[in-house]
């Protein structure tokens, strides 16, 4: 057989091309055999004390999928210039398996940013990204957990069992839930919610004007999992973060119990439900890996059941570029 690097490059596209087909079907084949139903909820709520719509997507396993102690529950966080419709393969795989899945909208760094001039999109990214924003959207999560906890479904979920989760400025917006604590002019931001027992962190960037991970980080205790690509780069005009960025977040986190995957090569929007970036090889594989490990994280934590998360690494060993556990 020759080597691969002295096959034609039509015979290369087309094996990859072959591999990613099958580790779509292999998804597929895998979802025929779960066979709960899940309702697909729209809600929007408005948070009277701020006069701030809070549109939500809720993934929910059927009816009859419960138990008695109740559902777990996600909250997950978009990115900027995203919506609730976002990240539904995470959402529908988690419902599948019989977790909740909360999607929040933030009004004021969602698809909305996308609108209007091109010439004022960086401006209205800009202004997004600041202090009064990042805290909304932390106020967002827990107005929808109270929403949602006190209302005529909450006696189908479990409030010890609840994880906030997010993709990049998402992600940020989960580790202030977590418990991060943000050093402002003298004093510190602090927008911990209790009810949040772990957090899926994604995609992370910096805290905005934050040089020392460590001093904002170091008192989340529960347990986290971090989820980034060797080619993880945020890049708009001003602003950098490459991936390394990820890595010193996930290394600031305090807490025993926190994993991280870095998958080979991919991009920033890969993890979003776009279906070609990061390579469209690569970014059905990453999603349904991501999908097997953000479920085994939830289950690891809240229930015990440590066996899928331990398999997880070698079982997608050949998109890995690193893998850490708990000793």
């Amino acid at each position: 057989m020759k080597p691969l690097s002295k096959l034609p490059r039509r015979l290369l596209l087309q094996a990859a091309a072959g591999a990613a087909a099958l580790a779509v079907l292999k998804l597929q084949a895998a979802e025929s055999r779960v066979t709960r139903a899940v309702q697909v909820l729209d809600l929007d709520w408005v948070d009277g004390a701020r006069q701030r719509p809070v549109p939500v997507r809720l993934h929910l396993p059927g009816a009859t999928e419960g138990s008695a102690r109740g559902l777990p529950l996600v909250v997950f966080s978009h990115g900027i210039g995203g919506s609730r419709r976002g990240y539904s393969y995470l959402g529908q795989h988690f419902a599948r398996h019989g977790v909740a899945s909360l999607h929040l909208q933030h009004v004021g760094s969602d698809r909305a940013l996308r609108s209007g001039s091109v010439l004022g999109l960086l401006g209205r990214l800009q202004d997004a990204a600041q202090d009064a924003e990042a805290i909304n959207r932390a106020k967002d999560l827990r107005f929808a957990l109270d929403t949602l906890l006190t209302g005529e479904l909450a006696p189908r979920f479990d409030d010890s069992r609840i994880v906030a989760a997010g993709h990049s400025y998402g992600a940020n917006t989960t580790l202030l839930a977590a418990g991060a604590r943000v050093p402002r002019e003298g004093r510190e931001i602090v927008l911990k919610d209790d009810r949040v027992r772990a957090a899926i962190v994604i995609s992370a960037p910096p805290f905005y004007g934050e040089s020392e991970p460590g001093r904002v980080l170091s008192g989340i205790t529960v347990p986290s999992l971090h989820v980034t690509a060797t080619d993880d780069v945020i890049r708009i005009p001003g602003y950098f973060s490459g991936s390394e960025d990820r890595v010193a977040l996930f290394e600031a986190m305090g807490g025993e119990r926190k994993w991280l995957a870095v998958f080979e090569g991919g991009s920033h929007s890969m993890f979003t439900d776009r279906s070609g970036t990061g390579g469209v090889t690569l970014n059905p594989q990453v999603k349904a890996a991501t999908q097997a490990l953000t479920l085994a994280f939830v289950r690891t934590v809240f229930d015990g059941e440590a066996a899928a998360l331990a398999a997880w690494p070698q079982q997608h060993a050949g998109i890995l570029a690193r893998f850490s556990a708990p000793a």
